[in-house]
């Protein structure tokens, strides 16, 4: 499972001109399920998101939590997180998990987050969205719940 943690200011996501989650201070993330996610792979990504300790303390260090700072979540389903595009010019989504399986684990992440912090937003899964994003800083944090190297 892969997650793109922005922190922002604000953000909101959209459907048909229709806004469907929308957030103050706090993160927006994407979230990609692969074919081999398990249960385990959601609860890891739902700790490090809770966790992540990128917001400043009082002498200017990213040293507090989405917790600390009462900060909301916004999530966001993103296939394309898995597109491989190392041959040719058209990425590959065949390690992206699809459908009902994909939309579980999804869902489990959203119930994991909402356990701990207070607000959390969500787009539609699977629907074609637009996100607006106003970063703060920017800090953009790669989360991947597989060993890269």
């Amino acid at each position: 499972m892969r997650a793109i943690v922005q922190r922002v200011l604000e953000s909101f996501v959209s459907i048909d001109g229709r806004i469907v989650g929308k957030i103050s201070k706090g993160f927006n993330v994407l979230i990609g399920i692969c074919n081999e996610d398990t249960d385990a792979d959601v609860s890891y990504i739902a700790k490090k998101i809770i966790n992540l300790r990128i917001f400043d303390d009082e002498e200017g260090k990213m040293n507090k939590s989405l917790k600390d700072v009462d900060g909301e979540i916004l999530v966001i389903s993103q296939f394309t997180l898995y597109g491989d595009a190392r041959k040719g010019n058209r990425p590959s989504f065949i390690n992206a998990k699809s459908g009902n399986e994909a939309k579980v684990l999804y869902e489990k992440l959203i119930y994991l987050l909402k356990k701990e912090i207070e607000v959390v937003e969500t787009g539609e899964f699977g629907a074609e969205m637009e996100v607006c994003i106003i970063n703060d800083g920017p800090v953009t944090i790669l989360l991947d719940s597989k060993k890269l190297f």
